[in-house]
């Protein structure tokens, strides 16, 4: 299915991460159907992949930026629209689980906001001009953890939920200017920083199996390319009369009824 994105300037933060992560498969999943990717993240790994897909013919610009720095968010859209003059679609997907507690500082706490939140808001008000002239749209890569916790991190909880009602907000200031505004679920998919995690537990062997057994839809876990596909669905032509929806990419893991659990 032709999706009707090549040529299509897309910001996409957090996309540096390590191969076969979410952000990384999104930005392959773009290039192979003709974006143009503009890449924003901290890791200096985005000079890499950017120069791999230009050595493919393939168009693409990466902006080292730290994202809880307001000014660097802005210089890094200045910089992509002074070469484009253009930004067709937003992917807001930065998202890390730090993990920072009830027993976390002021501190730390707010920079998991910034992290996790503010960067989505900075990201589409530094854009937004250009996705007018466009219009373009918005995808916010949210977590089920902002709908049904998890313990032990309530900065990127409040942070998660911050960019669901965002979301929504979005989808309702901006649809006198056409630009559609949508949100992912992400719920278990096993990524290289899923790996990680899962290896510092005690029991990782017996808590993967424990997990994977909870995910009604085949009982596993949804793979970043299965996401990825998703995004570019939503973000795409094929889906221009959706709108301030929170579409979940997670084999029934949130929604469905526990019942189907049952052995």
């Amino acid at each position: 299915m032709d999706l009707n994105l090549k040529d299509k300037v897309v910001v996409i933060s957090g996309a540096a991460g390590l191969k076969g992560s979410i952000g990384e498969t999104i930005l392959q999943s773009l290039a192979n159907e003709g974006a143009i990717p503009a890449v924003i993240d901290r890791n200096a790994r985005g000079f890499e992949y950017v120069k791999e897909l230009q050595a493919k013919g393939v168009d693409a610009i990466f902006c080292q930026t730290d994202v809880s720095k307001p000014e660097q968010i802005e210089a890094a859209i200045t910089k992509i629209t002074q070469k484009y003059n253009r930004i067709d679609v937003v992917i807001n997907n930065v998202g890390v689980n730090d993990g920072v507690g009830l027993d976390g500082s002021y501190e730390d706490f707010m920079y998991s906001l910034k992290l996790n939140m503010v960067s989505y808001f900075l990201v589409v008000k530094h854009a937004l001009p250009f996705l007018i002239k466009s219009k373009g749209n918005i995808l916010n890569i949210g977590s089920k953890v902002s709908i049904t916790g998890q313990g032990g991190t309530s900065g990127y909880a409040a942070a998660k939920g911050g960019v669901f009602g965002l979301t929504r907000e979005w989808a309702v200031d901006l649809i006198k200017e056409g630009i559609r505004v949508n949100a992912i679920i992400i719920a278990e998919s096993w990524t290289p920083a899923y790996d990680k995690w899962i290896k510092t537990l005690d029991n990782a062997e017996e808590k993967l199996k424990s997990i994977v057994s909870k995910i009604p839809l085949e009982n596993r876990m949804t793979t970043p390319q299965e996401i990825a596909d998703t995004c570019l669905f939503t973000i795409s032509s094929k889906s221009s009369h959706t709108t301030g929806q929170f579409i979940a990419v997670d084999g029934g893991y949130v929604n469905l009824d526990r019942s189907l659990l049952t052995q």
